[in-house]
């Protein structure tokens, strides 16, 4: 297996405020000054009310859990030694789910504007905001200059079974190629968990043993677009035995 080169500023896509930290947060915590983008960090309207899950995590209204969530997220990010950067986009529990061409233009400047070493994206297991913001990462990986693109195994969601496999399954008739990719330095276990801890109000929810999955070894899969096979020279037939009677 090829070894990555030596990274230094990554740049992770988050669906929400946590994925990024629950998958990636020994990585992260390796490479200091690096950008975690939460694509799903939009506050939803008054009207929207109380969500079930939000209520869930303790929250008297869905404006007050996604404010919360801000303050958990630059307070865990700033654990690891990297930033946030959020997109406005409401999170599918809220009725407001955008397309996949508006999350691909909204990701293209962030990528320009902070040229990381490494995008890595969720491999958009399970839950619908997962596999939308894969789908724009993989348009986006299609069409940029980015050299280094990694994807990462969603955190709680890889657990189920079957799911990874068919995202492998997917990824190869799309043409691209998965990779197992081992990165050369990774950061502490209790250092990802001080991370984790931040999400008070999400590991309410959760519930004990809920996210045990955050303290399992990260998993990485290295995405490079599959290129056709060359085709070999073709020998010319030999000549039949009749052929060559009939040239006798």
């Amino acid at each position: 297996m090829p070894a990555l080169p030596a990274l230094q500023h990554l740049l992770v896509v988050s669906p929400h405020l946590d994925d990024g930290v629950f998958s990636c947060g020994q990585l992260l915590a390796a490479h200091p000054h690096s950008h975690v983008l939460t694509v799903f960090a939009g506050a939803p309207a008054a009207e929207v009310g109380l969500t079930p899950w939000d209520a869930q995590c303790g929250f008297d209204s869905s404006e007050q859990a996604v404010a919360a969530r801000h303050v958990e997220d630059r307070e865990a990010l700033a654990r690891l030694g990297a930033k946030p950067v959020w997109l406005s986009f409401l999170d599918g529990q809220y009725g407001s789910t955008p397309g996949c061409d508006e999350i691909e233009a909204a990701l293209r400047p962030a990528l320009d504007a902070v040229r990381p070493d490494a995008v890595l994206m969720p491999m958009g297991l399970f839950h619908s905001d997962h596999a939308l913001v894969h789908e724009a990462c993989e348009r986006l990986m299609k069409r940029s200059s980015a050299g280094l693109w990694l994807a990462y195994e969603d955190a709680l969601y890889r657990r189920m079974p079957g799911l990874l496999q068919q995202r492998l399954t997917l990824l190869t008739r799309h043409g691209i190629c998965a990779t197992p990719a081992t990165p050369q330095r990774t950061g502490t276990l209790a250092a990802k968990r001080r991370a984790v801890e931040a999400y008070a109000s999400q590991l309410r929810a959760f519930g004990d043993g809920g996210y045990a999955d955050t303290e399992a070894p990260e998993r990485y899969w290295q995405l490079t677009q599959a290129t056709a096979p060359k085709p070999r020279g073709r020998r010319a037939p030999s000549a039949t035995a009749e052929e060559v009677h009939d040239a006798d």
